[in-house]
């Protein structure tokens, strides 16, 4: 099975997705940044599709939260 990182998905309203998806994904992802319509964006909980145009920033390699000390 493939493995899922975070990744948090800003829109230009100020809300922000965060969603688990594979460095295939991400890759595509960006590719279609920057181009017009939708985007269907595969995650770990779904199929996702995306505005391009409201699209303002991607942000990946996001460490896992965590609760309590150590690593």
């Amino acid at each position: 099975m493939a493995k899922h990182d975070r990744v948090g998905i800003g829109f230009a309203g100020g809300q922000v997705l965060e969603a688990r998806i594979t460095d295939d994904v991400l890759t595509a992802l960006r590719k279609a940044l920057g181009g017009e319509g939708w985007h269907e964006l595969e995650t770990e909980d779904g199929v996702v599709s995306l505005d391009l145009a409201q699209v303002v920033y991607v942000r990946a390699g996001t460490p896992e939260h965590r609760v309590g000390f150590g690593l």
